[in-house]
């Protein structure tokens, strides 16, 4: 292993979004850290696969001293882990609203802070995040707790880019439209694409392909880029 191959962090990392960033990043040769609640251990000596839940500050503890222990750096972050809850607002439970809060807003307050924290000892790094379109209701979905936590995100991702901008340490997001992964049944995919101006759902390859363009646009930083088939512009 070359110590100059980059090193770069995936939460929520053992489906969908998250395993096709992975398997992006290690097509560029990136050492990986991958982490997730059901996370298995690879084959491959460049992946190294931490289980735990991402909102507990442990896990974001281990996740990073494992990197640095078996790796020696951390280049980039990618914050992928979150859940959704689709209930009507008036519907949702204080269970409901605490695992929401602890693996989209916790998970990415804990790991981020120790990633920056980390990447400040070298003077260079970036933080992307998976967000959300949420900026516009589609009448009939149940997107409260989503718009909750994706619209917070949005917004720290561009206070940290102005806060660490002259530190070298860069800080985007990706707003994805509805997307398939297997948080979705594909019964309803004709319906969900229906919801898009383009008129179909995303593709996960597609939403890691605008996380590797952000990580490769070292001009680009407080950026929320929008890869939702046109929902943000409008329907």
């Amino acid at each position: 292993m070359s110590a100059s191959q980059k090193v770069v962090i995936v939460t929520g990392a053992s489906q969908g979004i998250g395993a096709e960033v992975v398997k992006a990043f290690r097509n560029l040769d990136y050492r990986v850290v991958a982490t997730s609640r059901s996370i298995r251990p690879s084959d491959d000596p460049n992946i190294l696969a931490v289980a735990g839940d991402i909102g507990d500050p442990a896990t974001a503890q281990r996740v990073i001293r494992e990197a640095v222990a078996r790796f020696g750096r951390v280049d980039t972050l990618v914050n992928n882990a979150g859940i959704y809850i689709g209930k009507p607002f008036t519907e949702n439970t204080l269970e409901d609203f605490n695992a929401v809060m602890n693996v989209n807003m916790a998970g990415f307050y804990h790991i981020t802070q120790l990633a920056i924290a980390e990447m400040q000892k070298y003077g260079r790094g970036h933080v992307v995040t998976v967000t959300g379109s949420v900026e516009n209701g589609i009448s009939g979905a149940h997107t409260a707790l989503a718009a909750l936590t994706k619209g917070g995100l949005n917004a720290v991702t561009r206070s940290l880019a102005i806060e660490y901008a002259r530190q070298g340490i860069r800080v985007n997001a990706v707003a994805p439209g509805i997307t398939k992964t297997p948080m979705h049944n594909e019964a309803y995919y004709e319906m969900l694409g229906s919801l898009h101006p383009l008129g179909r759902m995303g593709e996960a390859s597609e939403i890691a392909s605008a996380i590797l363009f952000l990580d490769s646009a070292e001009f680009i930083t407080g950026e929320i880029l929008h890869v939702d088939g046109g929902q943000s512009a409008g329907r």
